[in-house]
């Protein structure tokens, strides 16, 4: 859902709204609270309502981040064990990537699979190639234009370009998409705030 501005907001509060009833319905009917029944059943009925297409209509405000991310922090909530924990310790006690942190390795994820040809659209719809080879890093670096409105700074096309600039050539040289995805774990084991943006 977008607005005549291209905001995401009733989308995010549309996206939030029924990951938040889903969270309820298990919080009512599930008595049974070891974690990897309930990991499973986020996963499963709760996450894809805020992760769904998610380079098409990452929020940028961060009322909307803060929004969408409160479901994820009442999940968080219904381990007794971990109440006294500030959120990020809870999301790694439990093993989860915050959000956020999600929204943007999913933007990788969708730009390796342009790069290596496995999307059915071409690379040269949204991204230019630096012809630049003598800068360092990878040799699969992407040229940023420049724009001036906030929506269109927001778009997939600009927004994953510094994230995926400053990634190692070992990073880019994944034969597939699994493989690009365990070095983006290791990576994230490697320096913690390399996907938040705030």
């Amino acid at each position: 859902m977008f607005s005549s501005d291209l905001k995401v907001s009733l989308h995010c509060r549309e996206s939030y709204s029924k990951a938040n009833r889903m969270l309820g319905l298990i919080s009512r009917t599930v008595r049974y609270r070891h974690p990897t029944v309930l990991l499973n059943l986020y996963k499963s009925l709760v996450r894809p309502h805020l992760d769904y297409c998610s380079s098409v209509w990452n929020p940028y405000y961060i009322k909307d981040i803060e929004l969408i991310e409160r479901v994820q922090h009442r999940f968080t909530r219904l381990f007794p064990e971990f109440h006294s924990l500030p959120y990020d310790d809870r999301l790694r006690q439990l093993g989860l990537w915050s959000l956020q942190e999600r929204r943007n390795r999913t933007d990788l994820i969708e730009l390796i699979k342009l790069v290596k040809g496995f999307s059915g659209v071409p690379l040269n719809d949204f991204f230019h190639r630096s012809e630049n080879i003598a800068t360092r890093g990878h040799n699969w670096k992407l040229l940023k234009s420049h724009c001036h409105c906030e929506a269109r700074l927001q778009f997939f096309s600009q927004r994953a370009i510094n994230r995926w600039n400053s990634l190692s050539q070992e990073d880019v040289d994944a034969t597939s998409v699994n493989a690009f995805k365990g070095r983006l774990e290791r990576r994230r084991r490697l320096q913690m705030d390399f996907f938040k943006d705030v």
